[in-house]
């Protein structure tokens, strides 16, 4: 387990119920109560660091190296062996930087999409640090019509810095594939529910964003811009990424009080990364709750209630 800055008293008072259990079971010496004193203090230490977060300590939570990545979650609510990966865009090629493909889940097939981060710097340079290019959204987007042309609700999970910003994406058309896939997704005649598990950052997250349901994850965050380059924009440099963090209102929490989301995916303590099984089962209850929700409601209305619900976000002076 990796640890952030604000989390050392939480990595110290953790190392040492570790050892503790390791005393045990090396020596036989009984260290049950010294391990009881240890977990309870623990849990405080996690609470005390938790309950009172900066937008900055999300935006590093969101980043957390530990933290479930699009297909780690996939693997856990979809049926044993269920989960089928579909290749390219027929255009170009296929961009590893998002992934799709049928899953079931609870006998239900959705159609499952997601931006993929790698764990280790072969598997980051592989999945472009989960920042796709034009091909990526254009797969995206041609399963999302497979989806609908079978009738199958999609699910897409957000966890990307952006859209890859290199020459090459903009001259594939990258502004042109992320505008398309905006549109198109208003209009699609199936069920979309989107889950922000990570960074929702700009066009990339936008890219395969609009939904009928969207949830965003405690420590999750979602903007046009990031802090860092939001601060390099103003300031020339990084240095008061912690600042705009506070003010692009970017956290679950006040894109909640803005209407922006309809949920928030409340993590276990100490966040996603510590209790990922957890996070695993509160999002899959999640998904079945909004598809459930949405099964009842004729697909006419779906699309009508979907388009209001963008309609409405912002203010227009004509």
């Amino acid at each position: 387990m990796e640890y952030l800055d604000f989390e050392k008293p939480i990595q110290d008072i953790q190392d040492q119920y570790f050892n503790c259990l390791l005393i045990e079971k090396k020596s036989g010496i009984n260290m049950k109560n010294i391990c009881v004193q240890l977990q309870s203090k623990l849990e405080k230490i996690i609470k005390k660091v938790h309950s009172n977060l900066t937008p900055w300590q999300r935006v590093q939570l969101s980043r957390h190296p530990n933290r479930p990545y699009t297909l780690d979650y996939i693997k856990f609510i979809t049926k044993k062996n269920s989960f089928i990966e579909l290749h390219g865009d027929r255009c170009f090629g296929d961009d590893k930087a998002i992934i799709g493909g049928f899953g079931i889940i609870d006998d239900i097939t959705f159609m499952m999409i997601g931006t993929q981060k790698g764990r280790n710097i072969k598997d980051r340079k592989y999945r472009r640090f989960g920042m796709p290019n034009p091909e990526g959204y254009r797969k995206a987007l041609r399963l999302m019509k497979l989806a609908e042309k079978f009738r199958k609700p999609i699910i897409t999970f957000i966890d990307t810095p952006g859209a890859f910003p290199g020459l090459e994406a903009e001259e594939r058309g990258q502004g042109e594939a992320i505008g398309k896939n905006i549109y198109e997704m208003m209009c699609l005649k199936v069920p979309v529910i989107v889950l922000i598990i990570g960074e929702g950052a700009s066009g990339g997250a936008l890219g395969i964003g609009i939904g009928d349901k969207v949830s965003m994850m405690e420590n999750s965050w979602f903007s046009v811009i990031s802090p860092e380059s939001c601060s390099t924009i103003l300031w020339g440099n990084w240095k008061k990424k912690e600042e705009t963090a506070k003010a692009l209102k970017l956290t679950a929490y006040e894109i909640h009080k803005f209407n922006f989301i309809d949920d928030i995916i409340k993590e276990p303590l100490g966040g996603a990364h510590f209790h990922p099984k957890k996070t695993f089962k509160l999002v899959k209850r999640k998904i079945m709750k909004y598809y459930r929700e949405l099964s009842k409601i004729d697909i006419d209305s779906i699309i009508r209630l979907r388009k209001n619900k963008y309609i409405s976000m912002g203010i227009f002076d004509d």
